[in-house]
């Protein structure tokens, strides 16, 4: 898995089960990450007003 930084640009790749996804090829700035040694949260301000947390591996976002 690609480490990101607060402050990186992504593009999501794919969500996984989610009640109200965002759309794969949307773009958003990191604004928060939260590594532990079971799991990775990756805070997302996305370009349309929302912000949601990606989990990998079920969800995956690129850095552009």
């Amino acid at each position: 898995m690609m480490d990101f930084s607060v402050g990186d640009r992504v593009e999501l790749v794919r969500m996984g089960p989610d009640p109200c996804p965002i759309e794969p090829g949307a773009t958003g700035t990191v604004s928060f990450v939260n590594a532990t040694v079971d799991m990775t949260q990756i805070s997302v301000d996305w370009d349309n007003g929302r912000r949601l947390m990606v989990c990998p591996p079920e969800d995956e976002i690129k850095r552009i």
